[in-house]
């Protein structure tokens, strides 16, 4: 009995002396303890600036409203169905002057499902920007594009 003993004493004092252990790749505890999470994204995230939506078909009507702090650019499409939302005036090269003109692509979104076609007025969507009097620097006109036609404005 005394070999198991002497045994077991070794064991113990040769553990005791190593004092990492706990740490040791030799330890099972440490064996799937570590845990790391990877991922498929981009370091930078995911581009979300992707603009999906379609210019309209006709840009129907434009019309500028002068105010205190600029102008208000409204305008009017006629798409060929009901039910396309999201709609907007999106500034081209940053709502810089290019050749004295402002340049808006008049887009919608288009509906989820199906969609009837019912009349003008049902079809009509209407969008609208305010543009402030610095940005109206150097201005000489105001474009707003569809698929099919361009409406513009001069001064």
């Amino acid at each position: 009995m005394t070999k198991p003993l002497l045994a077991a004493l070794a064991l113990v004092l040769a553990l005791g002396a190593c004092g990492s252990i706990g740490q040791s790749r030799l330890n099972p505890m440490n064996w799937f303890g570590r845990e790391s999470t990877e991922t498929l994204a981009p370091s930078g995230g995911w581009n979300s600036t992707v603009d999906r939506r379609a210019l309209v078909p006709a840009v129907t009507e434009l019309e500028v409203i002068p105010t205190t702090g600029g102008a208000l650019v409204r305008a009017s499409g006629l798409t060929a169905t009901q039910g396309w939302w999201d709609v907007e005036l999106r500034p081209v090269n940053d709502e810089r002057p290019l050749d004295g003109a402002l340049i808006y692509e008049f887009v919608v979104a288009s509906p989820r499902g199906a969609a009837a076609t019912s009349t003008e007025a049902s079809r009509t969507v209407t969008a609208g920007v305010k543009i402030s009097t610095s940005r109206l620097q150097g201005v000489s006109r105001i474009i707003v594009r569809g698929a099919q036609n361009a409406r513009t404005v001069s001064r």
